[in-house]
């Protein structure tokens, strides 16, 4: 069974490369220290401090394969080929919901790469899979929870 892959700008993929150069080179040493510091304290069975840096060191591990998992499987998305107004993978999009003056700002990038309270949002989503191939002056569909609205794309830029 082939593997998912992970669309992602080469942006994205150096900074997930960043995250687990810190993963192994900071975080991974300082929870290591943590257990053998908890485990000078004695009997193991009642020892909080160890049972938490056993926790952390789980965590940290867990993360470190989830990032190197992607980076192996990275899709590195090149948008040069795409019309400069055209919403893909790497851009940061402008939209305006019809009855509204205010314009909202996402930058679309891969499911690895998505923040939401950085406005930066997954190829995955439902807003993205709205967007993704439209051009500015269109207009579509955006599903939400809430329900559906309508929204013009005002402008698209490549996310630097």
């Amino acid at each position: 069974m082939a593997e998912k892959t992970y669309p992602m700008t080469l942006a994205e993929k150096e900074q997930l490369e960043k995250e687990l150069e810190e993963l192994k080179l900071v975080r991974r040493p300082e929870v290591v220290e943590r257990i053998k510091i908890a485990r000078s304290y004695g009997d193991l069975s009642e020892n909080s401090e160890y049972d938490a840096a056993k926790d952390e060191q789980a965590f940290v591990e867990g993360q470190i394969q989830i990032l190197e998992t992607k980076i192996r499987y990275a899709e590195i998305i090149n948008n040069d080929d795409i019309a400069k107004d055209e919403v893909a993978i790497g851009k940061t999009v402008t939209i305006q919901v019809e009855g509204s003056k205010e314009k909202k700002v996402y930058h679309i990038v891969g499911a690895a790469g998505a923040d939401i309270f950085a406005s930066k949002i997954s190829n995955e989503s439902p807003l993205a899979h709205a967007l993704i191939g439209k051009k500015v002056g269109d207009k579509t569909t955006i599903s939400a929870p809430s329900g559906s609205y309508q929204a013009e794309i005002v402008a698209v830029k490549k996310t630097k």
